[in-house]
């Protein structure tokens, strides 16, 4: 619920900033130690705000949005720092696509983002079957003081990427095009994009198309109730008749435990949350991140390709 702190032993755990909680991973040992005394000890970070204006332009996501303020900020930019997601822009989103921007902000090292819950929130409880006021409903101080701020104007953002070996190692997807970069896989899903606005964006676009005979495209729904969702709309009929390959749902391709893992010399765009050098495999493979409309246009020709001229 908003106002809450939650620990998790992911440092993904910061995506429960999308309904305005603080959350923040921590070592096993530390939440073993919580649970315990069902106590912890946190310094209180300061605040990067991030003030988003704007609308989106056709075939730009989320997913673009926070990769782009990855790129700005830096790997280290924001370390031990609350990144709040702010707005005009922000006020508009679901919280599901407030997600998509607070998971990742542990990317620019931030111990946790956070989007203050609102009137979208409370809708999100209802169609959910919680209360509405289920919570506390903070919002910042007008005259908050902040440790830095940023203004982005989400309308002149274009479809980006990440390249390897970091995350913050940002790239237009258009200049990657420019570049005839071949890919081996491509992957859609885990805790940052396996949504079921992601899925409908991938099957909106992989309908009147097939996958490129030399690229495996991998699918993992986030959680079983967005499989069961993608089931219901019949995504998952389309996805596998363009050619994916439906994964249960779990991190999966995102890291090289299990499915998805490269070979030397393989190439993968993704929409995972990190493309650190041997995190999906050998470390002589690469990594690509970027939007799940990216991946599935990138997919169906081959290369990193821009999704713009697909929708």
């Amino acid at each position: 619920n908003p106002g809450q702190i939650i620990i998790g032993a992911d440092s993904h755990t910061c995506t429960l900033g999308a309904i305005g909680a603080f959350g923040t991973g921590m070592g096993s040992t530390d939440i073993a130690a919580a649970i315990a005394t069902g106590e912890t000890w946190l310094k209180v970070p300061e605040s990067i705000k991030i003030n988003l204006t704007g609308k989106l332009r056709k075939g730009v996501f989320h997913r673009d949005i926070i990769l782009y303020v990855i790129g700005k900020l830096g790997a280290d930019g924001a370390n031990y720092r609350t990144l709040e997601f702010t707005g005009p822009a922000v006020k508009f989103m679901t919280v599901p696509e407030r997600a998509v921007l607070c998971n990742m902000a542990v990317e620019a090292g931030a111990k946790n983002g956070i989007v203050e819950p609102d009137e979208m929130y409370a809708k999100y409880l209802a169609e959910n079957g919680r209360s509405s006021s289920a919570g506390k409903y903070f919002q910042s101080d007008k005259d908050a003081q902040y440790f830095s701020k940023m203004d982005v104007d989400i309308s002149k953002i274009n479809p980006g990427a990440a390249m390897p070996h970091n995350v913050d190692n940002y790239c237009e997807v258009s200049e990657l095009e420019e570049r005839c970069i071949k890919i081996n896989q491509g992957f859609i899903g885990a805790c940052s994009n396996g949504r079921i606005e992601n899925l409908r964006e991938a099957a909106e676009i992989l309908k009147s198309f097939k996958i490129n005979k030399n690229v495996k495209l991998m699918i993992s729904p986030a959680s079983q109730k967005v499989y069961a969702q993608a089931l219901k709309e019949r995504l998952i009929d389309t996805l596998i008749s363009s050619g994916a390959v439906i994964l249960n749902p779990s991190c999966s391709a995102c890291w090289g435990g299990c499915q998805g893992i490269l070979s030397k010399g393989e190439v993968s765009i993704s929409t995972g949350t990190r493309n650190f050098r041997g995190r999906t495999g050998h470390a002589d493979s690469e990594i690509y991140l970027a939007s799940a409309a990216t991946v599935a246009v990138s997919c169906i020709e081959g290369y990193i390709s821009d999704p713009v001229k697909y929708l």
